[in-house]
């Protein structure tokens, strides 16, 4: 429970704790602007008077959270049988297969940690090579290998494995580590470290899985803690990147205490660096892993990491949510400008995550630096924000629904106009039916059309935003 622990290290906070919030108790939030006296609500002694609009925020934070937790068992129950019967099929090499391989007795039944397991994500996008027209020297590699790597981070170790020797021909570090979450008392952050034999490190934060309720009720909560000379940021990122329970951030972790990503993954670059003068290192991630990409550097300037920011080539984030408030934005944009540090933070679409948690004046959560925003034809260009940067009003209703019906359309014709790897499955024209009928920011999400931005996209979006994050605003078409 967040309420009973340390929070010393922090200014200012507000947890939310939705096991503590009954429907009625959630329900007098509405009516009464002092949100410290609400049992669910941790924060600071004194009178905390709120405006409706942000009561009316932490009201559907907490209510979404608790919907998340009920449907947790099940949701994940139900997602394991689909990516098993997903590899069930693929092993089998198709339904027809398997009913033959049935009725001979050789079915071929998957392992979920074998190379060949692969999880919902990848089969969404099964492409596992990197793109032999995009190689060093081009302005898109790092972004191409980012995103890739990002992808990757979904599966299982041995499949990891496989991806980064055989494929990509280059050194696993650690190929898959879970790391320990101070406050769920469990392992929930994942992230794994490849070399490229260029002397270019990558660490590939993983996202959110698409069947882990709690892990979306982390991206629901709305949660934060104050640091101090660095603002506001996101409690769940913070908690999953190695916040701990009673004392923060320190500049060390305790030896005797479980590992969490930031100190274990801070003490292997480290190593690597000082063994290595020429070497340098990309953080990236997809969704909450790039959330977790873009606050890491954030730790590392609170604890005046200077040999790792002076060697960190770039953080390259795909459909990353908000991660503080905009004094959060400042610190890190000073960060950027001191270390010279590439800040790319891409947005394709209608991507629901972007706009997630929700800016406006009654809420703190703000991007920070310029974002390189790719529409459905896969042009890029550079802008401050991207459009419709809270996604929710009925105004965007049509566009919305037009643009996912294209990408549907799109969905059967890509391969002829752009090449057979371009292929998109049935499963991914099923979460397109499902975008044009729900939600179309859902679909937008996936890693596949972030592939495809970089691999069609204009290569000199990536040159023209090296230096560009705490410039003036321009755009490239």
């Amino acid at each position: 429970m967040a309420s009973s622990c340390n929070k010393s290290f922090s200014g200012d906070y507000m947890l939310l704790n939705s096991n503590e919030a009954s429907f009625l108790d959630l329900c007098t939030i509405l009516f009464s602007s002092d949100i410290g006296k609400r049992k669910f609500v941790d924060c600071p002694e004194g009178v905390r008077p709120e405006p409706f609009g942000r009561r009316w925020i932490i009201f559907v934070s907490v209510l979404a959270q608790k919907m998340l937790q009920a449907v947790s068992k099940p949701l994940a129950g139900f997602g394991s049988g689909v990516e098993y019967w997903l590899n069930l099929l693929s092993s089998n090499q198709g339904f027809f297969r398997l009913i033959m391989n049935s009725i001979k007795g050789n079915v071929i039944y998957p392992e979920k940690t074998s190379a060949s397991f692969v999880s919902f994500i990848g089969h969404i996008d099964s492409r596992l090579h990197l793109d032999s027209k995009i190689s060093d020297g081009d302005k898109r590699y790092h972004a191409l290998l980012s995103i890739m790597a990002a992808k990757a981070s979904y599966e299982n170790k041995n499949f990891i494995d496989l991806i980064v020797k055989d494929y990509w021909k280059m050194d696993i570090l650690v190929s898959l580590y879970d790391f320990w979450n101070d406050y769920q008392e469990k392992a929930t952050t994942q992230a794994f470290i490849l070399e490229d034999k260029k002397d270019l490190i990558i660490v590939a934060f993983r996202g959110t899985e698409t069947f882990d309720a709690e892990a979306w009720s982390t991206d629901a909560d709305i949660s934060w803690y104050e640091l101090p000379q660095i603002g506001k940021v996101h409690g769940g990122f913070l908690k999953a990147l190695g916040l701990q329970t009673s004392q923060g951030f320190p500049k060390e972790q305790d030896e005797n205490k479980p590992q969490v990503a930031y100190y274990a993954i801070r003490k292997l670059l480290k190593e690597k660096l000082q063994s290595n003068d020429k070497a340098k290192f990309i953080v990236t991630g997809h969704s909450l892993g790039g959330a977790l990409a873009a606050l890491f550097p954030a730790i590392l300037a609170m604890h005046e990491e200077k040999l790792l920011l002076e060697r960190m080539e770039g953080v390259y984030t795909f459909g990353q949510p908000r991660v503080g408030d905009e004094k959060f934005g400042e610190f890190m944009k000073g960060v950027i400008k001191e270390y010279d540090v590439k800040y790319c933070r891409c947005v394709y679409g209608y991507d629901l995550v972007p706009r997630l948690p929700y800016d406006d004046a009654t809420l703190m959560f703000k991007h920070f630096g310029s974002c390189i925003y790719f529409d459905s034809n896969y042009q890029g260009k550079v802008l401050e924000e991207e459009p419709d940067k809270n996604y929710f009003s009925l105004m965007s209703l049509i566009p919305k629904t037009v643009n996912a019906c294209w990408e549907l359309i799109r969905s059967f014709t890509i391969s002829y106009t752009k090449g057979p790897d371009y292929k998109e499955g049935g499963l991914l024209r099923l979460l397109r039916v499902i975008g044009f009928l729900l939600v179309a920011g859902v679909p937008a999400h996936c890693p596949q059309d972030y592939v495809n931005s970089i691999r069609l996209g204009p290569p000199q979006v990536f040159l023209s935003i090296l230096n560009a994050n705490d410039k003036k605003l321009f755009k490239i078409q």
